[in-house]
């Protein structure tokens, strides 16, 4: 075992990770990653939910290494420093169904907060109202922090119970070397794979599993979270995690001005639409429902390959929220927001708010 001694956790070490991130990020989209989408973690899930069978939207379906990466990185990085701890119990169905509405609220604004940083350092102008969004669903889970909301401790668990999600990422990687894509062939085995639109877009998997393994590891020891930056600025005032935050965005705009991926604008840019009040209301309740959950999607994952099991609770329910938005016609594209994405935003947001209010100490019996 390594010494715990953890250096990325500082102020300077978070930047560190921040800037790397957005560095591998740019880099992916450079090397086959869709626009702008260099790391998109609810996409990302949203993808692997078709891979599976989960969803029929035939142009976003690919098991994508990256997440198989991020949580076996930090599984290995949590044993590695003696930080694996098998742990669950704290009101699993709410964290599912806020895993669920955080996805909706992603895939109506078309990103999860890493991607609304990546559009933004490509020169998205959309992105403004998705990170707008996002903070003031970050900020409404503050007042509800305020208030004495919590879904409860969890528990120590059993071993078995904390490898479930690293399990279950390795029967992902193994079914996409035992059936591996078969160019034009839209599936292959028992897995489903795009032939056109951003899921036929990808890096080589051994590039994305080992960066995607990089950005675990790094995140892990970091403690990188982008809605724990917004919610530590506005709750406490601390700037630590919010320097990743900023730290991400400038290395990942940099990489994109030196490759030529920087195009500045808000027509035309890739796997995005303009109706910009739905891409701040979505975000917002994705925010919110992150906030409510504790933790981004990224460092849900991550928590995960810690033991987790609330955490793999709530990316359970982000996988099955990307294929009730596909299959009932609440995700956007390029086009605009899918036939009843603002019915699934207006519910979303009256879910996230039953849930908080529910679950207040000062409102206990």
């Amino acid at each position: 075992m390594l010494k715990r001694d953890n250096f990325l956790a500082s102020s300077r070490g978070i930047v560190i990770a921040g800037i790397a991130i957005g560095i591998l990020a740019a880099l992916l989209q450079k090397w086959g990653n869709p626009g702008n989408m260099g790391i998109c973690v609810a996409c990302f899930e949203r993808d692997i939910s078709g891979a599976i069978g989960m969803h029929r939207a035939d142009v976003v379906q690919y098991l994508r290494p990256e997440i198989i990466g991020f949580g076996l990185g930090a599984f290995i990085s949590a044993l590695l420093f003696r930080e694996f701890k098998p742990r669950g119990g704290s009101t699993p169905l709410a964290r599912f169904i806020l895993g669920m509405i955080a996805m909706i609220g992603a895939l109506v604004f078309l990103g999860c907060p890493w991607r609304a940083i990546l559009r933004l350092a490509g020169g998205d102008g959309n992105a403004l109202f998705g990170v707008a969004g996002l903070a003031v669903g970050v900020g409404i889970g503050t007042l509800f922090f305020r208030s004495g909301y919590t879904l409860g401790r969890s528990e120590k668990q059993r071993i078995g119970a904390g490898i479930i999600i690293p399990i279950v990422l390795l029967g992902f990687l193994a079914l996409r070397l035992v059936f591996p894509q078969v160019e034009g062939n839209p599936k292959s085995g028992i897995l489903f794979y795009s032939v056109k639109g951003p899921g036929s877009q990808h890096a080589a998997l051994l590039i994305s599993l080992v960066i995607g393994a990089v950005v675990g590891i790094l995140a892990q020891r970091s403690r990188f979270c982008t809605m724990g930056a917004l919610r530590d600025l506005i709750l406490f005032r601390h700037l630590h995690l919010f320097s990743g935050f900023v730290a991400l965005l400038l290395g990942a705009f940099v990489v994109n001005l030196i490759v030529g991926q920087f195009h500045p604008g808000f027509v035309g840019q890739p796997v995005a639409h303009t109706q910009s009040f739905w891409n701040f209301s979505g975000m917002l309740v994705a925010g919110l429902a992150f906030a409510l959950a504790g933790g981004c999607p990224g460092r849900q994952i991550f928590m995960s390959g810690e033991g987790d099991g609330d955490a793999g609770v709530f990316v359970l329910g982000m996988i099955a929220g990307a294929a009730v938005s596909h299959n009932f016609g609440l995700a956007s594209s390029p086009a605009g927001i899918g036939p009843y994405g603002a019915y699934a935003v207006a519910f979303g947001l009256f879910g996230c708010l039953l849930i908080g209010f529910t679950h207040m100490d000062r409102i206990k019996s």
